[in-house]
């Protein structure tokens, strides 16, 4: 686990049995990871309110969420669900002896049955989901499947092996579909192709597929190797929970070498030594955390703070932005935490999951 740096803990509002005196706040401690499975295990369970992203061709198609989706219908959304899921699956390792684990055993194996989704996977396989989830919830789902298959516990690998299917469905979505995007989608919200190709690629690392890394690292190169002077300084739009540019940042520095990585991230963030942009290194403001939209910017916040440890992993001690750097990833980490538990659902649903992988990120040494 990372070392304790000087942020002291920010308080989770609102979160029942949480330590008045958590240690510091850079790891997934017993007190964090408590309280976020508080607030995945009553969201993947909750059917509404629900955003489907289902196409009708006809009454037959007008489903509740759970017919759908059997496996993941809670949390909003799909994508929710799927991280959800998969936040408590990395509590669980993590902290075995947590309050919540029998709760959590008993949701996962409740979820994640054949039977169910064998269901996901055929809903796939309509016609009309051609493009359902992607690349968002692609990647989550693959950062799910990553997790199980790394994991030797009994019950992991039963819901490891039921899982596989739908993982190598979407696997091999992305090697049929990525060759095809001439472009890649520069927005801060689902659509990011940065970040539906970095989840990609950590999970083809940890399972050996070849095909699928390579895919990446060609599609990543081609996409953002000649990228400089990133307009950094437009960010964030309104309702980004993604940062254009450090997500493209944490991509490069997964598939270029390091001495690549850091010349190329130089010429692409110039101004990172002296901290500028200001706006890309400043936590945003969030206004009305019961909006869905606006609330988006908490989890910036968190999302900008794992891109910042990522990228500071892939440069060495003596990189002249790293002072800079390291005090962004303070800031944003810091902000990002003390909102996880709002008291409304808009927020509650998914902040949790991007709490959690922020604080699987080692944060970086001074």
């Amino acid at each position: 686990m990372a070392r304790l740096c000087s942020l002291l803990l920010l308080p989770l509002l609102g979160v029942a049995a949480m330590p008045a005196a958590e240690p510091k706040g850079d790891a997934l401690t017993d007190g964090y990871a408590s309280s976020f499975a508080k607030l995945a295990l009553k969201g993947t369970n909750r059917e509404y309110p629900n955003k489907p992203g289902h196409v009708l061709l006809s009454d037959a198609d007008a489903r509740t969420p759970k017919t759908l989706h059997p496996a993941f219908y809670g949390c909003y959304d799909w994508h929710s669900a799927v991280h959800g899921h998969w936040m408590l699956v990395r509590v669980l390792r993590a902290h075995p002896d947590l309050p919540e684990a029998k709760a959590i055993r008993a949701l996962l194996t409740d979820h994640l049955t054949a039977e169910k989704l064998k269901a996901e996977v055929d809903y796939f396989n309509r016609g009309e989901a051609k493009s359902f989830e992607r690349p968002y919830g692609w990647a989550w789902l693959l950062k799910l499947a990553e997790e199980l298959s790394t994991w030797d516990d009994p019950d992991a690998k039963k819901w490891s092996a039921n899982l596989k299917p739908l993982a190598e469905l979407i696997a091999n979505r992305y090697i049929e579909f990525f060759p095809k995007q001439t472009y890649p989608i520069r927005a801060g919200v689902h659509s990011n192709t940065a970040f539906g190709l970095a989840f990609a690629h950590d999970y083809a690392r940890a399972t050996r597929n070849t095909k699928l890394r390579e895919l990446i690292d060609e599609r990543a190169k081609a996409y953002y190797a000649k990228d400089v002077d990133a307009p950094a300084r437009w960010e964030p739009d309104g309702a980004d929970f993604l940062s254009p540019s450090l997500c493209e940042a944490d991509l490069m520095r997964r598939v270029l070498p390091a001495d690549e990585f850091r010349t190329w991230f130089h010429k692409y963030l110039p101004g990172a030594s002296k901290g500028e942009p200001a706006a890309l290194f400043t936590p945003a403001t969030v206004t009305d955390r019961t909006d869905p939209q606006l609330v988006h910017l908490d989890g910036l916040n968190l999302s900008r703070a794992w891109c910042l440890r990522g990228i500071l992993l892939a440069l060495p001690k003596d990189d002249p932005a790293r002072k800079a750097l390291i005090a962004s990833e303070l800031k944003h980490a810091a902000s990002g935490l003390k909102h996880v538990s709002s008291g409304d659902y808009a927020g509650e649903h998914w902040l949790a999951s991007f709490a959690v992988w922020m604080l699987s990120v080692p944060a970086p040494a001074e």
